[in-house]
């Protein structure tokens, strides 16, 4: 059993990975109505991402016999004035997510929870590739500029990005209800 105050915490964690989610999907909309494509592509798939790190914090707490307690999804962001701010905003949006983990690495360590701290490992390490990415994509909006070749270079670069639902979740989904 998982310690209540850990369950509350990846409750929450729940939220934030959603709360992720919509702003990417909310970033996504307006890459598309700034004619930006490729962009848009890149932020569908990292909401699909963000979406399945909810989902795998929510199998941890059912399958430790805990309970899911959904909590309301705040509003996202719709409008950014470049690009590169767009994607700045997501880069400190990954900041916020990392102190999160941690805290919640901490508190498992707290709590003597080993197997919250192998699942939280996992986060860590992903939100370290999360941010070197948010932060390289950064660099090189910075480097092309808001306008001309290089902008639409790097559209087309990040439009080829696909989302693959890692198969520790594919069999999640496909359990028929207890």
């Amino acid at each position: 059993m998982m310690p209540d105050k850990l369950q509350e915490e990846f409750n929450l964690q729940v939220k934030y990975e959603l709360e992720s989610a919509y702003l990417y999907l909310s970033m996504a909309a307006w890459f598309d109505d700034q004619g930006l494509e490729g962009m848009a592509r890149w932020m569908r798939a990292q909401t699909q991402e963000e979406v399945a790190h909810a989902m795998k914090l929510f199998r941890h707490v059912i399958e430790r016999g805990g309970r899911v307690k959904l909590h309301e999804l705040s509003e996202p962001q719709h409008d950014w004035d470049s690009p590169l701010a767009a994607f700045e905003a997501a880069y400190k949006h990954e900041q916020f997510v990392t102190g999160r983990i941690n805290g919640m690495m901490t508190l498992s360590r707290k709590e003597d929870d080993y197997a919250s701290q192998s699942l939280l490992q996992w986060f860590v390490d992903e939100q370290v590739e999360e941010e070197d990415t948010a932060s390289a994509i950064v660099g090189k909006l910075k480097l092309a500029g808001d306008r001309g070749n290089g902008l639409l270079m790097l559209d087309r670069e990040l439009g080829q990005r696909q989302f693959t639902l890692p198969p520790d979740l594919a069999g999640f989904y496909a359990q028929a209800p207890a």
